[in-house]
């Protein structure tokens, strides 16, 4: 049986001491080689040119060129997948999602070390996120001319619309919510897995591109229209009569999207509206199955404007929806169906 060839991992940190630790962690697995090391933001951008590794793991608090900028010259100039490891405070979580705008596709905390065991357990969940990542097809960030796609027609109205996302979602979340109106007459609530601690960043940033209100949901808050509500960190969202409810997740992809999709379908049935982005696995695929199933308007981003189309393509597999819909043409398909009166019959 031919073997497949290592993972080449490019590790850049400006701490020594990570540096090795990372490397040491990441050859104790044969799938993966550490190509190359860099303490600041310029050497990372200059061994991406030189050896071309399949995935970068990325400090953000650099010398000379921070994260962000490095990241931004990697992706314009030698591309590869690039996994953000970094410490999760104010200025790390705000840099981080800069780090996504710029081409990153996710977001790793360092380990908080309090054993050996936890440090391996870490380990081992770095390698598990970077041989994901080897098989995500990278993406220049070159500029290049976007083309906007009409949206399929529909004349079904919703009082809601939730959205599931994971590799890939926060620009994609961005590039929706900065295209909706102000006054869009209904809440919006979205189910994005994230490592915990980068959630309240996360906000932050999206807050930024959006007319829309963007907040962390309190357990017991009641829904506005205008406003998109994300789940505090580690807690899964369900909604009940307009009412938002929290609970601790209990493993899997968190915050799940089938549980915060499957709530609308039971709450709002007909008038739920439910889409399912970018990311790996299949979450939010039954969820949303359940809103097509209650009479709800559904959709799914397509293959070529995913990062990864494994959840879209789960959807879209088990006729969850029939709407593919272009990345481009999703904030006028939401803003359509969130505005129009709802018409007897339409599916």
């Amino acid at each position: 049986m031919n073997q497949k060839r290592p993972i080449r991992v490019l590790v850049v940190d400006d701490s020594p001491t990570m540096v090795n630790t990372m490397a040491t962690l990441l050859t104790l697995d044969s799938r993966i080689e550490v190509v190359g090391r860099a303490g600041d933001g310029n050497r990372a951008v200059s061994l991406a040119r030189l050896l071309r590794p399949d995935v970068i793991t990325m400090d953000l608090l650099l010398p000379g060129l921070d994260g962000p900028g490095a990241i931004a010259a990697i992706m314009a100039d030698a591309p590869a997948r690039i996994l953000v490891v970094s410490a999760v405070a104010d200025r790390g979580a705000d840099l981080g999602f800069q780090a996504i705008r710029a081409g990153a596709l996710e977001l790793i905390a360092k380990p908080n070390v309090a054993s050996g065991e936890e440090l391996r357990k870490w380990g081992k969940d770095l390698v598990n996120s970077i041989c994901l990542m080897a098989d995500v097809p990278v993406v220049s960030r070159r500029p290049r001319r976007e083309v906007v796609a009409p949206p399929p027609s529909t004349g079904a109205r919703v009082d809601i619309f939730g959205l599931a996302a994971s590799t890939g979602g926060p620009p994609a979340l961005a590039e929706i919510l900065s295209r909706l109106p102000k006054d869009l007459p209904v809440p919006m609530v979205v189910a994005q897995h994230i490592t915990e601690g980068f959630t309240p960043g996360m906000v932050r940033w999206l807050a930024q591109v959006t007319p829309l209100g963007v907040a962390i949901v309190r357990d017991g808050e009641r829904l506005e229209p205008g406003k998109v509500y994300f789940p505090l960190d580690g807690h899964d969202l369900t909604i009940d009569r307009g009412v938002a409810r929290l609970s601790r997740t209990r493993g899997g992809p968190c915050p799940s999207g089938d549980l915060l999709l499957a709530s609308l379908a039971r709450v709002y049935g007909g008038r739920a509206g439910g889409g399912v982005l970018t990311g790996m696995g299949d979450d939010g695929a039954r969820g949303l199955l359940e809103i097509r199933r209650a009479g709800g308007v559904t959709c799914a981003q397509d293959e070529v404007s995913s990062v990864v189309f494994g959840m879209p393509k789960a959807a879209l597999d088990i006729g969850a929806t029939e709407q593919a819909l272009p990345l481009s043409a999703m904030p006028d398909f939401i803003r359509q169906c969130c505005s129009k009166p709802r018409v007897m019959g339409a599916t």
